[in-house]
């Protein structure tokens, strides 16, 4: 444990960072507490060697460590009070009765984009942690089939295909007995990437003669499935962080949106709020970033969750209280059903 002094010192930090996103030194931060400044470099000092503060190459100044950012979250903003002034916008719009959840929801997310200044995902019940439970092909004529995708809550992706003079029926039902084996129990999430990988294995690429038609029909019904249950907003945010002036990693930044990748680190299995800091994040190019997630219930116990994308040097005091704020009214709403 630090010292309440200590404590303070940090918290100073991160508050000042946060608004700032310049190194600060102990002469700024002399105004704010009644001893002298050497005796604030002895603790900044001290804070460093701890590994809750860093010292950047360009200023004798420090910014927050990824463990100080957590003591901060955990210990020293854990009792205080939430701040819900200014929310009257979002009280507004859960009040109002004559828009539907799914839209509510919607706005909601672009709200909390707007207020944070950084880029917001909603993730509907089980959207991307439905898993398969079964593959099945309906001939519908000779030329056309229909595939189904059926997930272990009960939710039915269907896409139809075309079968060509020189497919066979009998094939197509061992690619899709095939492939019910390889998916069964696989997360939607994974879906597209999985049949990409074992395309490449002998056993199913010698079977899969019309592979080009199937795969490329099951991974389109897969993304169908995935983009109606979830709504992402405010990816230009991050042109307008300091951090993110580096073009490399704005550009590996777009990328992992593009690709989807940036639903791997949303957290949907845990209980109220999560926070996951730089390199807590699975995916390399968001270990730059803190993801803030937040799980609602719908009335059949489903979870799904919101969450914020945004730099490390993120507004906690405001952001936590925020999503939890917006999760537990979602959750009314699905009560209210």
């Amino acid at each position: 444990m630090l010292t309440e002094r200590q404590e303070l010192v940090l918290k100073l930090i991160v508050d000042e960072y946060v608004k700032t996103a310049e190194p600060i030194g102990s002469r700024s931060l002399s105004k704010f507490i009644d001893v002298s400044p050497a005796t604030i470099r002895n603790e900044m000092s001290d804070l460093e060697e701890l590994g809750y503060l860093e010292k950047t190459h360009t200023s004798s100044g420090r910014v927050p460590s990824e463990k100080g950012y957590r003591y901060y979250i955990e210990t020293i903003i854990k009792n205080l009070d939430d701040d819900t002034d200014g929310y009257f916008e979002f009280e507004h719009l859960f009040e109002n009765k004559d828009i539907e959840r799914d839209e509510i929801i919607k706005e909601a997310v672009n709200l909390l984009s707007q207020a944070t200044n950084c880029t917001a995902i909603s993730l509907g019940p089980n959207a991307y942690h439905s898993k398969v439970k079964k593959v099945q092909l309906i001939p519908l004529s000779p030329t056309q089939a229909l595939v189904l995708v059926i997930t272990n809550f009960g939710y039915v992706e269907s896409k139809q295909i075309t079968i060509s003079e020189d497919m066979e029926i009998e094939e197509l039902v061992k690619v899709i007995d095939l492939l019910n084996e390889l998916l069964k129990d696989t997360p939607i999430s994974q879906v597209s990437e999985k049949l990409h990988y074992e395309i490449q294995h002998h056993q199913i690429k010698d079977l899969l003669k019309y592979r080009e038609t199937i795969v490329e029909s099951f991974i389109e019904a897969f993304s169908k499935f995935a983009q109606t249950k979830y709504y992402l907003t405010g990816q230009s945010n991050m042109l307008y962080q300091p951090e993110f002036n580096d073009i490399q990693k704005l550009r590996e930044f777009i990328t992992t949106i593009e690709n989807n990748e940036i639903f791997k680190i949303v957290e949907t299995d845990s209980d109220g709020v999560s926070v996951k800091i730089g390199t807590e994040n699975s995916v390399t190019s968001m270990q730059d970033c803190t993801v803030v997630s937040s799980t609602y219930l719908t009335k059949d116990g489903e979870k799904g969750s919101i969450s914020l994308v945004g730099p490390t040097r993120m507004e906690y005091r405001k952001v936590i209280p925020l999503i939890k704020y917006i999760a537990k009214h979602i959750t009314k709403l699905y009560e209210n059903e």
